[in-house]
């Protein structure tokens, strides 16, 4: 272990606290997955102009969280964790008042600079309140987020169906809720930055990396963003088309499909917490390489499967995609760790990005090919992420 700085112990009411502001945070985000269904009844809308709505929401998300993080890491700034779930709360507003698709748009820009703000301001947090538990609290910092995610098709069975657009008014009270906890964090941010500047607590610099040249950790990162990618290609279209088909090939009703959705983003939030701590027992690498190899053979089989077995391929495909959610974040970090901020933002931000070119694609491909095929044809993205037996071995952390 190359650089290993243990002395602090972890914040346990921190880190569950910015866990809860990222559940916040990607609750409001998971309202636009969640409403592509009504829109689409509400306002006829092609399956491209919804995956416009999608890539608005990650694409802002995706090209500013490194940019953020990037300046974070230069000067970071506590109190712009309340002001970007500030921008949310307008986004959430405008989006449950929007008549029209542009003002849909903007209010949905609105919703992707606040999460944009969040994350690497969040994922500080979360890295200064670990101590040395550092697998630990980024899992609990991500399933707090996943866990929002995973909220989105129960937003649209029980609240979008039954209230229409206008039911996203209720989730201005969740960024409100966001606003007054983040404020409270921020000053804990802003103490614990005053200490590391007067010398009183010592800055972290942590990896299980061996020594690697600057080339190493550049294919590396390489490899880790082309696996983000196929694993972000996949959950999107599982979480923002995958309902259609359940519609149109199995005859279900949208808030019985959204059903579905929920089991797949549930569990996948099952495997993001315990992603982490395995990792710290086991290795980044040997969790990364599980998540990517065990789903390949029944991403195949999903699209062929009868109703009862969607549910349990979706249940074992959830949980081991995002088992190497939180693990991709501290593996970049690990092989860059002076830069915590930047890395974060550029997995996470990256992992926005190719949901939000996802998202388009996608709906290009199923109204030019059908729903079924496009299902088929997506099944194979999982097999991109065999990258990842390239990647550098890091090793295990010895407890303390």
């Amino acid at each position: 272990m190359n650089k290993s700085l243990h002395a602090n112990n972890p914040v346990y009411p921190i880190m569950i606290a910015i866990a809860v502001c990222h559940l916040f945070n990607d609750t409001l985000q998971s309202v636009i997955p969640a409403m592509l269904p009504i829109l689409k009844e509400e306002y006829q809308f092609s399956y491209t102009q919804l995956g416009f709505i999608a890539f608005s929401l990650n694409i802002v998300a995706s090209l500013l969280q490194p940019i953020v993080g990037y300046f974070s890491d230069r000067k970071p700034k506590p109190f712009a964790l309340p002001i970007g779930m500030t921008f949310s709360l307008v986004g959430m507003a405008g989006l449950a008042l929007a008549p029209n698709y542009s003002l849909i748009i903007i209010s949905v820009l609105f919703l992707g600079l606040g999460s944009a703000i969040f994350h690497p301001e969040g994922s500080r947090v979360a890295f200064l309140s670990a101590g040395n538990k550092r697998g630990l609290s980024q899992s609990i910092y991500q399933v707090g987020g996943n866990s929002g995610q995973a909220l989105a098709p129960l937003i649209s069975a029980f609240v979008l169906v039954p209230l229409g657009q206008i039911g996203a008014a209720i989730f201005v009270l969740v960024a409100a809720a966001g606003i007054a906890l983040l404020s409270r964090i921020s000053f804990w941010y802003k103490k614990q930055l005053e200490e590391e500047r007067l010398g009183k607590r010592k800055k972290v610099l942590l990896t299980t990396m061996e020594s690697l040249t600057k080339n190493q950790v550049v294919i590396a990162l390489i490899l880790l963003m082309v696996i983000i990618f196929a694993r972000s290609f996949y959950v999107t279209n599982i979480t923002s088309f995958y309902v259609f088909h359940l519609i149109e090939n199995y005859g279900l009703t949208i808030a019985k499909g959204q059903l579905y959705i929920f089991l797949f983003l549930a569990v996948g939030a099952v495997g993001t917490f315990f992603g982490g701590p395995m990792a710290d027992r086991i290795g980044r690498k040997n969790v990364i390489l599980l998540s990517l190899i065990v789903p390949l053979p029944l991403c195949l089989l999903l699209p062929y499967a009868p109703l009862w077995g969607v549910a349990i391929l979706l249940l074992v495909i959830g949980f081991f995609l995002m088992l190497s959610f939180s693990v991709t974040v501290i593996y970049a970090q690990e092989l860059v760790p002076s830069k915590i901020g930047t890395m974060a933002g550029l997995t996470v931000g990256l992992a926005f990005g190719m949901g939000a070119i996802g998202a388009v694609l996608i709906g290009q491909l199923i109204d030019y090919a059908g729903i079924y095929q496009t299902m088929i044809i997506t099944s194979f993205l999982p097999f991109i992420g065999l990258v990842g037996l390239g990647l550098p071995r890091d090793q295990k952390i010895k407890a303390t």
